[in-house]
């Protein structure tokens, strides 16, 4: 059951990260001014540690479950952010200018162009987060002591039981690298599609 909980907490927060970050990057897309303003504020709040930043989330939101998915959200965003507004920018020579002799208003171009040429790489935003969904899953559950394998762990290690620490610790590799390679495989899918 932790495991599912810290599992379940991390793909969620995946989710709603990748979700977030993508519509950040379109909104940048769309807009100058609004990009002028997400980048330097998405640089500067990745460059501060999530360790620091949990306190004042636990304050705001309260010291339980909601805390640590807010901290998955977090580190789930920035690669999203960076990688689809990368891919949107990264568009195939000359096709934009196509589109604007043929008359394609910004939706279309956004939805018809933009989107599937920034997939390749949101799935590699995806397959960075992912791992790492996890172990913010499991940082947060052990900072707030919640339940979740990340707890087991910090009572594990009061306690000195170094045998369920360890244990607690492989179950948590195990899931980080399951996701990473579930997330390679979804994006070698979605590059040989594009081929």
């Amino acid at each position: 059951p932790n495991a599912a909980q810290t599992l379940g907490l991390a793909m969620l927060g995946l989710a709603l990260g990748m979700a977030v970050g993508t519509l950040a990057a379109v909104l940048a897309w769309g807009s100058r001014i609004v990009g002028g303003l997400l980048a330097p504020l998405a640089l500067v709040f990745s460059s501060i540690p999530v360790v620091a930043v949990i306190p004042i989330i636990a304050r705001l939101l309260g010291y339980d479950l909601s805390t640590v998915l807010a901290v998955v959200v977090i580190i789930s965003f920035f690669p999203s952010f960076v990688f689809t507004a990368a891919g949107l920018r990264a568009l195939p020579l000359g096709s934009a200018d196509l589109f604007r002799v043929l008359g394609a208003n910004r939706l279309t171009t956004l939805l018809r162009l933009a989107l599937p040429a920034a997939l390749p790489h949101w799935m590699v935003a995806l397959r960075g987060a992912a791992p790492q969904a996890v172990m913010a899953a499991t940082l947060g559950e052990f900072l707030m002591g919640t339940t979740g394998l990340g707890n087991i762990f910090h009572t594990a290690k009061d306690e000195l039981d170094m045998a369920r620490a360890l244990g607690a610790s492989l179950v948590v590799a195990t899931l980080a690298v399951a996701c990473f390679v579930l997330a390679s495989i979804a994006e070698a899918r979605v590059r040989a599609r594009r081929r």
